[in-house]
């Protein structure tokens, strides 16, 4: 596995992100290791929030979101997934599998850092991947609040947004162009200054660094043989079975997926009885249109825990 490390001067000056990052090793599943980063604030003993951000931002996203969290007293950790943001960038599309990201992240979560008492806030990837890793370690979380996410088996077609936008991200790999602050702008209804879109190119120097976010629309299951699919079968069903206090916070601009959410909310029963609040004026990125929203519902839910 050939791997990059983006230099740590590509991100001087970030707007609004002042986290020093954490950096630590986990196996990368072909013999050697991969370094992980993650960012964190509040105190040490406060019941911690993890932040999972999804495909193709990094823990930059939650920029909003963590100083409010840290404000009421919660540890907020927010990592970047394999492929972005601080963290290591294998360079080969097949080095990135939905089996190694959730293993990935699982080793960072629980060998690692053994977080416990855990409240999941997962959005687009994020969800993807967190849900898995709260069906296979239930013990290790208190609360869910799914945002923008989901956790397809490839038994139902994914929307036409979604063709449309994996297609631009195929076109775009092939030209050798991809632009990521492009794509997360594309998903936001705040527009970007100068600085933030910097933020978001930040992790990917040139093209050789762009085979996470190249990678990532295609290990979405979408049939029902992807090689993902039956672990996300196995998955639903336990989740059918956890009583974990769950929210849904889905915004009131994203037609990627809108449609996980009454699937979420009648599946999991954590989620009967509780209020699911849309987050107005936002796109699939709500973390950058609505940051602070977000933060309260978190908050909220974490109170009644």
């Amino acid at each position: 596995m050939r791997v990059l490390r983006t230099p740590d001067d590509r991100f001087g000056d970030l707007p609004g992100f002042p986290y020093p990052p954490h950096h630590t090793d986990v196996p990368d599943g072909d013999g050697g290791t991969l370094r992980m980063a993650w960012v964190e604030d509040g105190p040490a003993d406060g019941p911690v929030v993890l932040l999972l951000h999804g495909e193709p931002s990094w823990s930059f996203l939650y920029r909003t979101m963590i100083p409010v969290l840290a404000a009421a007293g919660l540890r907020a950790v927010a990592p970047d997934l394999v492929g972005f943001g601080r963290s290591d960038k294998p360079t080969g599309i097949a080095d990135h599998s939905y089996a190694r990201h959730v293993e990935w992240t699982r080793a960072l979560v629980a060998d690692v850092l053994d977080l416990r008492d855990v409240t999941l806030v997962g959005q687009d990837w994020g969800g993807l991947i967190g849900l898995r890793l709260l069906a296979a370690d239930p013990d290790r979380f208190a609360g869910v609040v799914a945002a923008n996410t989901g956790m397809p088996t490839g038994d139902h077609d994914m929307p036409e947004v979604w063709w449309q936008f994996r297609r631009a991200v195929e076109r775009s790999g092939a030209a050798g162009r991809l632009d990521v602050a492009r794509l997360v702008q594309s998903g936001c209804r705040t527009p970007f200054t100068d600085d933030v879109r910097a933020a978001y190119d930040a992790p990917f120097p040139d093209q050789a660094y762009m085979a996470g976010p190249r990678a990532m629309p295609l290990i979405v299951p979408t049939r029902p043989d992807d090689p993902a699919t039956e672990a996300n079968r196995a998955a639903w069903e336990v989740l059918r079975t956890l009583d974990v206090p769950f929210v849904c916070a889905f915004s009131d601009g994203d037609p990627i997926t809108a449609s996980m959410e009454p699937v979420l909310r009648a599946t999991m029963p954590g989620a009967a009885g509780r209020e699911h609040p849309t987050i107005t004026g936002a796109g699939h990125f709500l973390q950058e249109d609505a940051g602070p929203a977000l933060a309260a519902v978190v908050v909220d839910l974490v109170r009644t825990l």
